[in-house]
């Protein structure tokens, strides 16, 4: 009736021991009283009393073994201490009868170091010790027990002793053993759903990221454009209309594929076949003209300093993107007259600006730039863009700055590491 086996090679070769061991000495103890030899009284009767001590003893092996083996809710432990009790007072009635029966003394102080706590368990051992040598000094017949009636016992109930302190020690070595590993196996189930809960809210960023820089924009320019086609066609300008609705399908046709391959998990379509200045170059012309579509003189322009080097696809990506969030907010919050935007190769970085000579703002208005947590958009789902780019440059381990004033103009700045830290993305 001990605890839970560990599962152990060492413990189970050791408890299979136990338990056939006892099963042994019991049978050879009964067939000895079965024989004749130290009977007092009828040897049926104290065989059917040895078959009362295997059943107790079986019965309380099996259902620890069931519920050790998880086939049982059937929790044995609390009553082990009864089951002790009971199969030691049988075997003592057992030892009345016949001294064969004080081998099983062997197995049964194991039993008691196992399941009692041991000051209480070797006490008992002493116990029966003596009763042990008081049965076989009764069954020798002598005046006085021969010395090695005594220190036979004694001998073998000290090295029990050491063997089964030996057995509790390595048996809690084992259960510590296995709670660390279910502890570990615990933390493991943890860290992997603690990792794929980072992993979905930092994919669900990307796409937000990547559906407001491209979709969101997209759809944004195409609402204002044919709103300044339907102008068009109330004052009966046909041609400004039908010049206005070309590039409304020119966008939605660039909205669409950035659509499919953003679907498809591939780069911008603006940089599948060009170079980042090519597509810089591209963004300038269409932010002319859709802000001329919508009436407004901006006039944007591209200035490249130094030699453009191969950059790696997250930064052309994050560069682009930048630029885009950048010239949506001057053509539709600025009123600027002017954008340029001015892409830089110094060797250990590179660099965008974005400069607008519009009617500029307050950034005290706004959170810090980098501010934890970052900068909030509003429930309208505007705000989004800045927070956006923020994210994407802090991935990439650059960094962002913003500067504007009342009437002054904005510029937003951005720098991108090249000595090697690119590589982390």
């Amino acid at each position: 009736m001990s605890a839970p086996p560990s599962g152990t090679a060492i413990l189970l070769f050791l408890r299979v021991t136990l338990h056939v061991g006892f099963a042994v000495l019991l049978g050879v103890a009964t067939l000895g009283l079965l024989a004749g030899g130290g009977v007092n009284g009828s040897r049926y009767g104290w065989a059917a009393l040895a078959a009362v001590l295997a059943g107790v003893y079986l019965a309380g092996t099996l259902v620890e073994k069931r519920f050790a083996a998880g086939t049982s809710g059937f929790d044995p432990r609390r009553y082990a201490v009864l089951w002790l009790g009971t199969v030691t007072v049988l075997w003592v009635m057992l030892l009345a009868g016949s001294a064969d029966f004080s081998w099983l003394a062997f197995p049964l102080f194991f039993l008691h170091l196992h399941v009692l706590p041991r000051p209480v368990a070797l006490v008992n051992i002493a116990l029966l010790t003596a009763a042990v040598i008081a049965s076989q000094w009764a069954a020798s017949g002598q005046a006085v027990p021969h010395v090695a009636l005594v220190l036979g016992p004694v001998v073998g109930a000290a090295f029990s002793v050491v063997t089964g302190l030996a057995y509790r020690a390595l048996y809690r070595d084992a259960e510590n053993q296995r709670r660390a590993a279910d502890e570990l196996r615990r933390t493991r189930a943890d860290l992997a759903r603690t990792q794929h809960d980072a992993g979905v809210l930092a994919e669900r960023e990307r796409l937000a990221r990547e559906i407001h820089d491209t979709l969101a924009q997209g759809l944004s320019s195409i609402l204002l454009v044919a709103r300044a086609a339907e102008k068009s066609l109330r004052d009966g300008d046909s041609a400004t209309a039908g010049e206005r609705l070309a590039l409304v399908q020119q966008t939605a046709a660039e909205n669409l594929a950035e659509a499919r391959h953003f679907v498809r998990g591939l780069a911008s379509p603006q940089l599948q076949e060009s170079s980042l200045v090519d597509a810089l170059r591209r963004l300038c012309d269409e932010t002319g003209a859709l802000a001329a579509a919508r009436g407004s003189g901006l006039r944007c322009r591209l200035e490249v300093e130094g030699g453009p080097a191969e950059l790696p696809q997250p930064y052309t990506v994050a560069l682009l993107r930048a630029a885009q969030a950048s010239l949506a907010n001057v053509r539709e919050h600025a009123g600027a007259g002017t954008a340029v935007v001015t892409l830089a190769f110094l060797g250990n970085e590179v660099t965008l600006d974005i400069f607008d000579d519009g009617v500029g703002f307050d950034p005290a208005g706004l959170d810090p730039v980098g501010a934890q947590p970052p900068v909030a958009a509003r429930p309208d789902g505007r705000g989004f863009g800045l927070r956006s780019l923020q994210d994407r440059v802090a991935v990439l381990g650059g960094s962002l700055d913003l500067e504007s004033a009342a009437g002054e103009g904005t510029v937003v700045a951005v720098r991108l590491p090249l000595d090697g830290s690119e590589n982390q993305a």
